[in-house]
């Protein structure tokens, strides 16, 4: 970080590889910091996620579903801090099905980790209702959650999340007056253990699919087909729809939507792809 004596701050960071090449990027720069088959833009950025937040934590207040047509994004005009990370498949030795999830860790010798996410709203939506769990109803599970290493969770607290998400996915799957999941014969949601394992999965072989291609992965799994798309999480792929579709009815029923569809300036195809940030942002309110 330099400033120039007056308000203004010039901000740095750097990427390293895990082969430990580094690559320097410069806050604001959309040409990004580039090195051997990478490229990095940190900087502000329009929020690209679509969902209307506010109708989704009154559904889980009153137990009915709040969602209207058309809803609201709360985030929309809102700018969030990016960070965007282009990698070169090649880097890859031919690897063709790879896992992704973001991590925030402390600086310094010792890391600890404090925020990760791997599928979007697992979190908020999932594990944050603690009036159905019959076992950590005074249990705050998501900061315990959230110091988790995404692809190899602990066992200190598993059974806490089992629980927690099993109550939680039993809710969402009865808004619709009817039972689609099943229990199996531990008495778990059918849906646990792929939350549980929460990262995107993307196939590099399968070509790129601004729709439809999340869940398609782990659900052909679930079915016993084979998947026919990328996975993964295109930015403009109303995500939303599909998670509280296969909450609520499997999808064996209408879409389930929150009334918001797409973003008010969707991503772009081009580095960094995320649209340029809010001149004039709305404020933030106090509470959601």
């Amino acid at each position: 970080m330099r400033a120039d004596g007056g308000s203004h701050v010039d901000q740095e960071g750097t990427c390293t590889t895990p082969t430990g090449e580094t690559v320097a990027v410069r806050v604001n720069d959309e040409s990004g910091g580039q090195a051997r088959g990478v490229r990095v833009f940190a900087g502000p950025r329009w929020d690209p996620f679509i969902m209307d937040a506010p109708a989704a934590l009154k559904t889980i207040a009153t137990g009915q579903l709040a969602f209207t047509d058309p809803g609201s994004i709360f985030l929309d005009g809102k700018n969030v801090l990016s960070l965007v990370v282009e990698v070169d498949t090649a880097l890859l030795d031919g690897v063709e099905l790879v896992g992704v999830v973001a991590e925030t860790l402390t600086r310094g010798t010792f890391n600890v980790r404090i925020e990760r996410v791997g599928r979007p709203e697992v979190k908020n939506m999932m594990l944050a209702m603690k009036q159905y769990d019959p076992v950590n109803r005074d249990l705050e599970i998501r900061d315990l959650y959230n110091m988790e290493d995404a692809f190899h969770l602990g066992e200190s607290y598993r059974g806490a999340y089992r629980a927690r998400l099993n109550a939680n996915l039993a809710f969402w799957d009865g808004l619709d007056g009817k039972t689609d999941w099943l229990p199996d014969g531990n008495g778990d949601h059918p849906l646990t253990g792929l939350v549980l394992a929460d990262f995107l999965v993307v196939d590099l072989s399968k070509p790129y699919a601004e729709h439809g291609s999340f869940l398609e992965i782990e659900l052909a799994r679930r079915s016993g087909k084979a998947h026919e798309t990328c996975g993964g999480r295109a930015l403009n792929d109303d995500v939303i729809d599909t998670i509280f579709t296969q909450l609520v009815n499997a999808g064996n029923g209408p879409v389930i939507r929150d009334g918001v569809d797409h973003a008010t300036r969707p991503a772009s195809r081009t580095f960094p792809f995320l649209a340029s940030p809010n001149p004039d942002p709305p404020e933030l309110p106090e509470h959601l």
